[in-house]
C-alpha cells in the first residue's frame, strides 16, 4: 500500500466519497488500486441454502413476499 495514503480514505466503502470531497486524489488512488494483488485464485465459493424463506410472489411493487408474507395480504 502506498505509504501517503491513509487507509480510511481507500476503504473501498467509503473512497467514493473522499474523491468526491476531495480528500483523496483520484490518481493516487487508481493508482493504488492497479497495484494490489489479484487474489482471485484464493477465492473460495460460498453455498446458502435459503429454503425456509421461499419465495412466493411479488407483490404489486414487485418487491418478493414469503408466504407468510403473502397470506396477511390476502
Amino acid at each position: 500500500m502506498s505509504e501517503d495514503l491513509e487507509r480510511k480514505l481507500i476503504d473501498k466503502r467509503v473512497a467514493q466519497r473522499y474523491l468526491k470531497k476531495g480528500r483523496l486524489d483520484e490518481k493516487d488512488y487508481d493508482r493504488h488500486i492497479k497495484a494490489l494483488p489479484d487474489l482471485s485464485e484464493q477465492a473460495v465459493p460460498i453455498e446458502s441454502n435459503l429454503d425456509s424463506e421461499q419465495v412466493d410472489d411479488l407483490d404489486e411493487g414487485g418487491t418478493a413476499t414469503t408466504g407468510a408474507e403473502a397470506a396477511k395480504g390476502d
